[in-house]
């Protein structure tokens, strides 16, 4: 039997979406063993001087119980 557990965590990049995906799930990917997956459930902008100054994400990341 396998099972899973599901966190939700936020990460941000002054780059693009794709980075801040890549970034939190290296972060998460330091602690945490067995990933599995990720699911995007909300992304959002952070504007200063009328342009986008940074990415966020809000992300599901499942990954397997030993």
């Amino acid at each position: 039997m396998t099972v899973a557990k599901t966190i939700e965590i936020v990460s941000s990049s002054p780059k693009d979406i794709e980075d801040a995906v890549q970034s939190g799930i290296a972060k998460v990917g330091e602690t945490v063993k067995g990933i599995e997956g990720a699911w995007i459930k909300d992304t959002k902008i952070v504007v200063r001087d009328n342009r986008v100054a940074e990415w966020r994400v809000t992300m599901a990341v499942t990954f397997i119980v030993a």
